[in-house]
Parts: structure tokens; C-alpha cells; sequence
């Protein structure tokens, strides 16, 4: 007899939604201690908000759902959350209305805005209109995920830090330098930019939309293979000669940088 999961469910293709692993609870307990991260769900689809919630409780996370614009903004103004996911077409105030208005109110908690309008020109909106990401439906939990912890670290990260360390490998934000085991490594304009995201998001699954959006600052897909090829440089330059590589592809999903 086979019990029902959200994971085997996803994976039959009767959910668009999956959650993540257990041990990823732990991981935000580790890093929030006993006040994990706090996420605010504007969207007024009760099913696609309610999945959401429940996906980033499993994940440790706490969450709170509202499924209009006006309650949202209270929400965001009075609540000290980590990042606010936005729904665009919401009932008594337009997402991208919301969130001019948490930026006028000098609110930068971060956004992340999620929509069906998946046109370059619909992104460029809600970037523009003060959103930090922009998710087009439908779409896998993983990827939100991975988008909501991205956004969370951007949010932490102390913009003075100009030294990234993973293991022996070393990147100075300031000189541009790249080390590993003491070695000095060359790389290109766009191979230290993607270095430079892979560490700052070290541990985490990066997909390759958010290469394209955060290295390429393409908000859509071109449809060429211009990420494998710039990984496989990379990987060529931080990872031969050395016993541990220490980027890794993940299966379906994307890249990773570890020890």
C-alpha cells in the first residue's frame, strides 16, 4: 500500500506544489532559533495561498495568509516580517499598488510578487513598482522556496561584509580576488558575478531562472545554454585539481555551492 504524500503526489503530476525536506525545518530553527522566519501571503486564491502557507510551515518557517490588498498592507505596515509574497490581482487594492505604497511608507521589507502575467514587460512592472522578485504561475514550491530564502538573506546580509569564505575558496567583494587552497583563480566579468551570487547563497539550491535574473539581469529564458556553459567554466577553474569540488548540480533543480 502506498501513502499518499504532497512529495509522491507532485511527482505523479496530480500537484504542482511539493514541500521540501524535514531536516530544512531544522535548518531555519538553526538560523532564526526559536523565531523563525516570518512570511506575509497576499493572495486571494484560497487553494494557491493556503498551499503556500502550509508548504512554509512544514519548512519551519511562520506564516500568515490574507486573501485581500487593503488587509495585506496593514499586515506588511504593522508586522515585522522577513519577506511579503504579493499576489498582482488582489480584490480592494491592486499588488502592485500595495506595494508602491509600503515603499512610500518607507517599508523595503522584501517582495516577492507572484502572477500568470509572465511577459518581460509585466516583470519590468512589478520590479519597477518596488518588488525585489517576481514569480509567474504556475509554479513549484521548491522554486518559491528557493526565492523566498534568497530574498530573506538579501534582507540580513550586512552590505559592509566584503570577504565570502566557503571552505578554502575565498572571494574579496572589494579587490575582486578569488582564491582556493591560497591559489589565485582568473575568471571573467560574468564568471565572478556568478561565483559571487553562488556563495552569497551558499548551501542553497540556486535555479537558473534566478542566474538568469540576478547574473544575467534577463527576466526571461532565451533558450540557450549560456548558464551550463559559464558553470562549467567556473567549475573548471574553483574545482579542478582540488580533492572536494565544491559545485555541485542538482538534479532538476539547479546549482549549488558547498563544502
Amino acid at each position: 500500500m502506498t501513502t499518499t504524500t504532497p512529495q509522491n503526489r507532485a511527482a505523479a503530476g496530480g500537484e504542482r506544489f511539493f514541500y521540501d525536506r524535514p531536516d530544512r525545518i531544522l535548518a531555519a530553527y538553526d538560523r532564526y532559533g526559536t523565531n523563525p522566519m516570518r512570511i506575509l501571503i497576499v493572495e486571494d486564491d484560497r487553494d494557491t495561498g493556503e498551499h503556500i502557507k502550509r508548504g512554509l510551515e512544514e519548512c519551519g518557517y511562520g506564516a500568515d495568509l490574507t486573501s485581500n490588498g487593503p488587509d495585506g498592507l496593514a499586515m506588511a505596515l504593522d508586522g515585522n516580517y522577513t519577506v511579503v509574497i504579493v499576489d498582482r490581482m488582489l480584490p480592494g487594492l491592486e499588488g502592485l499598488e500595495l506595494i508602491r505604497k509600503m515603499r512610500e511608507a518607507e517599508n523595503m521589507t522584501p517582495v516577492l510578487i507572484l502572477s500568470a502575467l509572465g511577459d518581460v514587460d509585466d516583470r519590468v512592472k512589478g520590479l519597477r513598482a518596488g518588488g525585489d522578485d517576481y514569480l509567474t504561475k504556475p509554479f513549484a514550491f521548491a522554486e518559491l522556496q528557493a526565492r523566498v530564502e534568497a530574498l530573506s538573506r538579501r534582507k540580513d546580509q550586512d552590505t559592509t561584509i566584503t570577504e565570502l569564505e566557503i571552505s578554502d575558496l575565498y572571494l574579496n567583494r572589494l579587490t575582486r580576488e578569488v582564491r582556493r587552497g591560497g591559489q589565485k583563480i582568473n575568471l571573467q566579468p560574468r564568471e565572478y558575478r556568478l561565483l559571487e551570487y553562488l556563495m552569497r547563497n551558499s548551501g542553497q539550491v540556486v535555479t537558473r531562472t534566478m542566474l538568469l535574473e540576478n547574473v544575467w539581469d534577463y527576466h526571461f529564458d532565451p533558450q540557450t545554454n549560456i548558464i551550463d556553459v559559464h558553470v562549467s567554466r567556473l567549475r573548471g577553474k574553483i574545482d579542478k585539481g582540488f580533492d572536494k569540488p565544491l559545485l555541485h548540480t542538482v538534479r532538476g533543480a539547479g546549482y549549488m555551492l558547498k563544502a
